[in-house]
Order: structure tokens, then C-alpha cells, then sequence
């Protein structure tokens, strides 16, 4: 997916590509490095270059990002007096050694600007401000000696630090958030740029909070104050986020990552972010001579509103005019003996210092809806066959402890799975029993003599939970067995290393008796049989492992079934609905993990469709492994392919024409005559392979509502329908002009008019 990802990004008017090197993808094992398939760096440099782009290489080593351990390899929490990113020996020894193998390996391919290369700029550790007060005195030196030895391994291009306002000379501090244009309190020094690290797109999801989302007006309006503020690189995180395969994602953190960023998780263009960036891109750079060479004044047009200007003489001048008023309508303000009408929260963009180019409250780009369409079901008992796991007993164990030990220093992050086992006596068999559970991650199954009793878990925001159930005993021996479940390692947060989860306290309440078990004999064993067993494969060694499917189902059983990829090039995903918990593997490829029966507060899951990208699968035969550790049902599993199946666009008279209609620099630099060809237009473009079919609504007038909803209004032209499909049907893209030519008239004289087109792509 990389070439065409990058190409789509390149196509949004971007010129570098920011990536972070993910430690624990490329040192696994202490001293056993791993940069094969999706892990080759210099293979995405180079691509990246070969596209013409730039790179900007986030070398951290701890990259936090909602990935799994901060991106750290967790066999340093084994280093003996380790303490993460504070001024520690062992930890400095390890990060340096790393920084310095990733340097020297992109030094030998000549990958840095200084060598002809793409990378301009190299970060050094991520938001360590964040935590530096927690480290104390070990805190500010840990700085000062990562930013000189960053600049010590010598690779010509700048280091940046995000988040941290002291970044020592010459390590560039920067700004991440929402709002850097406002926030931001700019270079510690002025021999520094002003760097915008990570402009977030949207807000990531996790598990057990509300989803949220950024509308494409605030982050082109915060892009553009930042930049009119003499900013001079903005970086947008997410701009694709992708799909957090295997078991890579953080502690609640599903598999979907920023799919509401400019380019969808399924490497489609989600509108009209995508394109409303490439507006605001192309405008910007429509200022780009006066921005490199001019100094920036600025001063007031209004109680709320002001003027960012970069003039250098008469013919090269491009001013940004602010509005921050968010409140009223919109604002009148006088610039240059001109009168501009401001849009509440908005910013234009005006590259000549007289012509609006762009708006930011202003979304000319179209709109566009993503469809699942099912392509293949998975309804018959005869499709699978299934593996019940193995519930082991005290007896079962691999290893045992007077104690309940920590998860994640006990598995090692071999697997995100730990039986915790015991044993004990009953003398009748009737007697009430209740045992609580008091965990700290993430999940809990309880089965006690091998019958499942229930499970629980956290969120979040809120790790610790509690298990509590009536223990159906027998008389003598009992077994219970617990098994904890981690949905990813912690990422961020002072002293990771010493963060714990797991089992913290049992108790077995029988009669008026409270039995503590916290400090006992316990067996464990980690991971489960079918992982140690390898069922994800497509081995001949794992077939006798497999049986018919049964349709009573139970907790903790692995599923499998062979499939044919869709036809087409659409992406594909697994549509995962009826399952509850657990992880999917296609080709033996980990998809990622599923949370199905997490909830939101309005009863909805997180996450239902998990992509499978098209480079995993063979034309047909491909085996398709779950391990549901709840009660989902494998008959409700369909295969389906992702689209856009429609596009809206809703475009007002008032708004600058397209920003691609300015004609070359003459029109900005020489002859700075308006071009009255120029018109606001409606714009609608199908996938690649398909074509408008219907134009399911269109009115020229007054319509009311946006492309989610819509109706036609108290002003509408008769022929708006007949206009807009003589322009469109059977056609993968077509410009409407909104004016009153256009439609043979003008429907109400005198009445500020828009067109909204509603189409279907098929």
C-alpha cells in the first residue's frame, strides 16, 4: 500500500512524510534486529523519495502514538537498574545505541539531505515535558544529553523536540495539539523555525470514551493561523492512520487508528478533509514567494479580526485576514481600501493581498459517503471447523508462585494472555461460595473445574475492575482458573516500567468465612494452547488439531474457514458484528485484535469491520483463524469491500472560485488582473472505476440542511435537476458553475444563492 498511500498524500499537496521507527518492530530481542517486509525502513524512505517528497524521520527511541509499549522492546524492562527516559545509565546506554544503529544504517544508503538524501529534519525523544517534573532532579539532564547526542551522531539535517520548550541549542523545540496557532509560544530561540509536530486530524478512539471528531474547517483554520504567524512546517497527525495489525496497538486502543484522518484507514480519501487540505496546501503556496521573503506584520481589522500581512514591494504581497469571532455572523472588516466579508472562525487567504483564494469555513470540496457492501457470507456450519482452548488446572500449570505475579513481567509481551491457577478444598458441596476478583488489566475469564462463571473488565480511564460470582463448587478438590487478558501494553506515562497489571487480590467468601488467596500457591502458564500450537498457520502440522464446527458455543474456542478474495480492487474488510473479544488472522497474517461487545454509551461498538489489505490475500483458498474468547457467533462473519458510493457537494455563489483556477504566478506576481472566468463550482469526482449514475437530489436557489440532510428551500431553479445531470451522468467527475447563467436565469433576484447535488457513484 505504500506507493499508492503516498501518492495520495503527495496528491493532497503535502511535500514530506513524517514516520516514527518503532523500536520494539525492529529490536524485538536484544541484539536481533528485524527491518523485513513492512518493517523495511530505508525501502519506505526511498519510495517516499522516489515520489518526490521529503521525509521527516521520528527516531524518539519512545514514540508513545497508541502504540503498544510507547514503541520501546520490553525486554528493557529486564536490564538490571533500568529507569526509562530519565538520566540512567542503562537506559541512555540502550537508547544511544539504538539512535546510532538506525543513523548509521540511514547514512550508508546517503538518505539525509546533507547526502542528497530526503531526510530534513530528525526527532529525539516525544512530549518528554509531559513527564520530565515526575523524574525530579533526573529529569532536565536526561534533556540536555539527549539533544546533544543527537546532534553528536552528525547527520546535517536539524533535531527536533516536541512539547519541550527548553529544547537545548541547536535542537528545535515545537508544538503538538490542536490549536498551535493560538497555543504555541513559539522558538526558544530566534534562530529556530517555528514547527508545528503534530497538528491532530481527529482524536484517537479508545476504548470506554466518546468518540470525537474534527471538522476540516477548524483544522484548515488553525493550519492557516499557524502558517500567517510565520510558522513555517506543520505536520498532520494522523494524515493516514491505518490499522494497528497483530498486537501492536496500545492498552485500549482499537485496531482502527484515525480512520476519520484525511486518508481512511482503507488508504481511501475521506471528504471532505482530503480535499479541503488540498485547498487550503495549494493557496498557501500560492503565497509562497512572499512568505520566503518577507517579514510578517500584523495588526487589528476589528474587535476580533486582524490582518497577517507579508509584503515585500507592490508586486509581491499575500496577507491572511482572521476572523476569530466564532459567535456572530459573518464580519465585514476593510483591508487595502477593500471590503472582505469574514465567515464566523475563519481565516482568508488572500495571495495577491487583494483576491480571496481560499476560506477556511468555506468547504467547496465535495463530500463523500463510505459504504460496506457484503460480498461473501459465512452462514453455513459446514464453512468451519473449530478448536475448543484448553482450560488448564492447578495441576496443568507451567510454573508456579506463593503470589499473584504482575502480567506483563510475567508473559514478557509473548502474549497478551495469563492463566492464573489454584486449587483448594471443599467439604460440602452445597455451601455458598463467592469469589471476587480485584484486577488491573485489562480482562478477566473466570471457569472454575473447567465451567466458564464470567468475565469483566476496565477501560481506559478506568483499568481496575472487579469479578464477582457465585462459585458453583463440589465437594473436595476444586480448580479455579482465571485467565487475564491484556489489550495492549501501557504506552506513555513516567516510570513505564514500573507500571503493573494483572491479578491483585482473590478472596473466596464461603458461608461467613472470607478466604484470602492473594498470597497462596498458584500455578501459571502463559499464552494459550492454541498460540503455542500456531493454529493461525496454514500448516499441515496444525490440521489434526481441528474439528467439525459444533453450534453450542463457549468462551475461549478458535475458528477457522477458507475464503475467496473479492473481485475488484476496492479494499476489503472482515465484518466481525456478531463476535465479541478476540483477534483474527488471515494467512497467517494477525489482522488484528476485535472488541465487538465493548460498548459506547449509546450501545454501539467501537469497531465491527477489520481491515484485511488486498497484499494479504491470494485470488483464492484463504484461510481466515479466529480466537473469540467470548460467546460470538462465526455464522454472522461476512467478507465485504469498502466504497464511495456518494458524493455531495453544497457550494454557495459567495465562495472563492477553486483554487486551482488561479492561472500561474502571472496572476499573482505580474499581471494581477482578476480573471472574471472564475466561479464558485460544485465539484464531484467517483472512485476510480465508477460513474455518476443518479443524481439523487440537486437544487440551485436556496436549499436547506448540508449533505447529510437536505431539502429544497423557499428558492429553487425548475431545471436544477435537468442542468446538473446533463453535466454529470456517466461521468467519473464534472464542475457545475454556481451562477445564475449557468441555470438560464436567476430563480430569485437578489437572494444569495448555493447549489447543493447529492449523486450516486456506481
Amino acid at each position: 500500500m505504500w506507493p499508492y498511500l503516498i501518492s495520495k498524500a503527495r496528491a493532497g499537496g503535502l511535500d514530506a512524510i513524517d514516520t516514527y521507527v518503532f523500536w520494539n518492530l525492529h529490536e524485538p530481542q536484544q541484539g536481533q534486529y528485524d527491518f523485513s517486509g513492512r518493517k523495511d525502513l530505508v525501502k519506505f524512505i526511498k519510495e517516499v523519495h522516489a515520489q518526490g517528497l521529503y521525509v521527516c524521520l521520528r527516531i524518539g527511541p519512545f514514540i508513545e502514538s497508541e502504540w503498544t509499549y510507547g514503541g520501546l522492546p520490553f525486554w528493557l524492562h529486564d536490564v538490571p537498574g533500568i529507569v526509562f527516559r530519565s538520566d540512567n545509565e542503562p537506559f541512555k546506554y540502550h537508547m544511544e545505541r539504538y539512535a546510532k544503529m538506525i543513523v548509521k544504517m540511514l547514512k550508508a544508503e546517503k538518505l539525509y539531505a546533507s547526502q542528497g538524501g530526503p531526510i530534513i529534519l530528525s526527532q529525539i525523544e516525544n512530549e518528554y515535558k509531559n513527564v520530565e517534573a515526575a523524574f525530579h532532579e533526573k529529569g532536565p539532564p536526561y534533556v540536555k544529553w539527549a539533544a546533544k547526542m543527537a546532534v553528536g551522531l552528525q547527520t546535517g539535517v536539524p533535531w527536533v523536540m516536541c512539547k519541550q520548550d527548553d529544547a537545548p541549542d541547536p535542537v528545535i523545540n515545537a508544538c503538538n495539539g490542536l490549536r498551535c496557532g493560538e497555543t504555541f509560544s513559539g522558538p526558544n530561540s530566534p534562530r529556530k523555525p517555528a514547527i508545528w509536530t503534530e497538528n491532530w486530524t481527529t482524536v484517537y478512539q479508545v476504548y470506554g470514551k466518546e468518540t470525537r471528531s474534527r471538522f476540516a474547517e477548524d483544522i484548515a483554520f488553525h493550519t492557516a493561523l499557524f502558517i500567517a504567524k510565520g510558522g513555517s512546517f506543520v505536520n498532520y497527525y494522523m494524515y493516514h492512520g491505518g490499522t494497528n495489525f497483530g498486537r501492536t496497538a496500545a492498552e485500549y486502543v482499537p485496531t482502527s487508528y484515525y480512520d476519520q484522518a484525511p486518508i481512511d484507514e482503507y488508504g481511501m480519501l475521506r471528504q471532505p478533509k482530503h480535499g479541503h487540505m488540498k485547498e487550503l496546501h495549494a493557496s498557501i503556496k500560492l503565497c509562497r514567494k512572499p512568505l520566503l521573503s518577507s517579514k510578517w506584520t500584523n495588526f487589528s481589522l476589528g474587535h476580533l479580526q486582524e490582518a497577517f500581512v507579508f509584503e515585500r514591494n507592490s508586486h509581491e504581497c499575500a496577507a491572511f485576514l482572521v476572523n476569530h469571532d466564532g459567535r456572530s455572523n459573518a464580519t465585514t472588516v476593510h483591508f487595502k481600501g477593500l471590503s472582505y466579508k469574514l465567515p464566523p472562525k475563519s481565516i482568508s487567504i488572500l495571495p495577491d493581498c487583494k483576491t480571496v483564494a481560499f476560506n477556511t469555513a468555506q468547504v467547496s470540496t465535495q463530500y463523500g459517503t463510505r459504504l460496506a457492501t457484503r460480498r461473501q457470507k459465512f452462514d453455513s456450519i459446514e464453512q468451519w471447523k473449530e478448536y475448543k482452548e484448553y482450560i488448564p488446572s492447578f495441576d496443568k500449570s507451567s510454573f508456579r508462585a506463593n503470589m499473584l505475579l504482575e502480567h506483563m513481567n510475567t508473559t514478557k509481551d509473548s502474549s497478551d494472555y495469563l492463566w492464573y491457577t489454584f486449587r483448594f478444598h471443599q467439604n460440602s458441596s452445597n455451601a455458598h461460595s463467592v469469589l471476587t476478583v480485584n484486577s488491573l488489566g485489562h480482562n478477566l475469564h473466570a471457569f472454575v473445574n473447567g465451567e466458564f462463571i464470567g468475565s469483566a473488565h476496565g477501560s481506559h480511564d478506568n483499568k481496575s475492575f472487579t469479578l464477582q460470582r457465585s462459585l458453583p463448587l463440589k465437594r473436595g478438590t476444586n480448580d479455579v482458573s482465571l485467565l487475564s487478558v491484556m489489550t495492549g501494553l501501557p504506552d506513555g506515562g513516567a516510570y513505564l516500567e514500573r507500571r503493573v497489571a494483572g491479578l491483585r487480590r482473590v478472596t473466596i467468601q464461603r458461608q461467613h468465612e472470607l478466604h484470602d488467596f492473594t498470597t497462596y500457591l498458584w500455578g501459571y502458564r502463559v499464552g494459550l494452547s492454541g498460540e503455542n500450537i500456531q493454529l493461525h498457520r496454514n500448516d499441515a502440522s496444525v490440521k489434526a488439531y481441528w474439528s467439525r464446527y459444533a453450534s453450542s458455543s463457549q468462551p475461549l474456542t478458535w475458528y477457522k474457514t477458507i475464503f475467496d478474495a473479492p473481485v475488484g480492487n476496492d479494499p476489503v474488510a472482515l465484518n466481525l458484528a456478531s463476535m465479541g473479544k478476540g483477534e483474527a488472522w488471515v494467512n497467517g497474517q494477525s489482522i488484528g485484535r476485535y472488541w465487538v461487545s465493548f460498548l459506547d454509551s449509546d450501545g454501539n461498538p467501537y469497531q465491527t469491520w477489520n481491515h484485511i489489505p488486498r497484499s494479504f490475500l491470494k485470488p483464492s483458498g484463504n484461510l481466515l483463524v479466529l480466537l473469540e474468547e467470548e460467546k460470538g457467533n462465526p455464522l454472522g462473519i461476512s467478507i465485504g469491500t469498502m466504497s464511495t458510493t456518494k458524493v455531495c457537494g453544497h457550494v454557495s455563489s459567495s465562495y472563492p472560485p477553486p483554487v486551482i483556477s488561479w492561472q500561474g504566478e502571472n496572476q499573482i506576481n505580474g499581471n494581477r488582473k482578476r480573471n472574471h472566468g472564475r466561479r464558485p463550482r460544485v465539484q464531484l469526482r467517483c472512485p476510480r472505476g465508477r460513474k455518476i449514475s443518479s443524481v439523487l437530489f440537486s437544487s440551485f436557489g436556496t436549499p436547506s440542511g448540508d449533505c447529510e440532510t437536505y431539502a429544497t428551500g423557499s428558492c429553487h431553479a425548475s431545471n436544477s435537476r435537468a442542468i446538473v445531470e446533463k453535466a454529470c451522468l456517466g461521468k467519473e467527475r464534472c464542475s457545475i458553475p454556481v451562477s445564475s447563467k449557468n441555470f438560464h436565469g436567476d430563480p430569485c433576484p437578489g437572494i444569495a444563492k448555493s447549489l447543493l447535488v447529492d449523486a450516486k457513484c456506481s
